[in-house]
């Protein structure tokens, strides 16, 4: 095969990517998509954000690269996201914008009560809340065997959502897999407030939790998780440097 000719197997890949406008008739990305494009391809930092709630699952993030930053998002059920450039003095509201952080509806916040309890528990009080209308949290708490507040607090959920920052860290830094990994897990309740899940504790691995497992939540306010949020991203040492062409 001669240098630059593309295998018959992508012959119709190519010429998509060239009838959607993404690749010229010389065989080069757009100009206007190289940003987007360079970006994807060789990415620093990944933030993902997924989000359940009533409508379903969505899922939203961010990509930094050496020179641009993209936000996405997309709809429930929807498989397309939608990028925006982004700078870096905005990536933190951006991702905060994502999940909705919004001021306390309550004046005083008692970021110090915890709920403990078990996963197993947890499924039961969401799936009778799920399956019986109107029922008071006394009565999902006495069928379940769960703590009453535990029953109380997802009366009012909104929804829940977990934000994950994925980058190539220092050598010593690094998980299995070769990446280091940040991430939290937190409960929007309407007015019973912010929950934060600090067991089990995220980022979470197949087979790591059962029914068994300890829940813990603990009520916080949008101040600290906008400071959470923040602390997820890494700074630049921590960032390990990309090899040097030759």
């Amino acid at each position: 095969m001669e240098e630059g000719q593309l295998p018959d197997e992508l012959t119709r890949a190519h010429d998509e990517l060239r009838e959607a406008g993404i690749v010229e008739a010389d065989g080069k990305i757009s100009a206007d998509l190289y940003p987007l494009v360079s970006t994807l391809m060789e990415p620093r930092v990944i933030v993902r954000v997924e989000t359940t709630g009533p409508q379903g699952v969505t899922r939203s993030g961010a990509v930094v690269g050496d020179d641009f930053i993209f936000t996405h998002e997309s709809w429930p059920g929807e498989a397309e996201s939608e990028y925006v450039p982004a700078e870096p003095e905005t990536l933190v509201w951006a991702m905060s914008r994502m999940v909705d952080l919004h001021r306390d509806f309550m004046a005083e916040v008692d970021s110090g009560e915890v709920i403990v309890s078990t996963m197993g528990v947890l499924d039961q009080v969401l799936e009778r809340m799920e399956n019986s209308e109107f029922e008071e949290p006394k009565v999902v708490a006495e069928a379940t065997g769960g703590p009453s507040r535990l029953a109380e607090v997802l009366a009012q959920l909104n929804c829940m959502w977990r934000m994950t920052v994925v980058w190539k860290g220092a050598e010593e830094e690094r998980r299995e897999g070769g990446l280091s990994v940040s991430a939290l897990a937190v409960w929007d309740c309407g007015l019973e407030g912010y929950w934060l899940r600090e067991m089990p504790a995220e980022p979470i691995l197949d087979g790591q939790v059962d029914s068994d497992s300890e829940l813990r939540i603990r009520r916080t306010s949008a101040k600290e998780l906008w400071q959470l949020i923040t602390d997820l991203l890494p700074d630049g040492s921590q960032i390990a440097a990309q090899p040097q062409s030759v």
